[in-house]
């Protein structure tokens, strides 16, 4: 399993924004091979900021790398440049390969 995460510091006042670009994003990342889930995070304020963590869970890492590299990965950055932007700096990105998993029992 691969995790691929950005992570954003937006300012509040420009919080509600961010929260509703990405909410009405269209996502065809359930569409491709080796992708598992998507999780957006809004995480704790601090100085009048807040911390957001876009988390994306992969089968394994060539199948997020492929993802980057497709027509997909592209459309769904297009509009990236044409918004106002509502963080600071770049996102940070950063990518973890698991090497324990834990899942909840099912019941019987």
């Amino acid at each position: 399993m691969y995790l691929a995460m950005n992570r954003f510091t937006v300012p509040l006042e420009n919080a509600a924004d961010f929260e509703d670009l990405w909410l009405s994003r269209e996502s065809r990342l359930n569409e491709l091979d080796g992708f598992v889930a998507f999780h957006m995070l809004k995480g704790p304020e601090e100085d009048g900021k807040l911390l957001y963590a876009s988390h994306t869970v992969w089968e394994t890492e060539d199948h997020f790398r492929a993802w980057t590299k497709s027509d997909a990965f592209r459309a769904s950055h297009a509009r990236a440049g044409q918004t106002r932007k509502l963080h600071e700096g770049a996102p940070r990105f950063e990518g973890f390969k698991s090497i324990q998993s834990i899942a909840a029992l099912q019941p019987a």
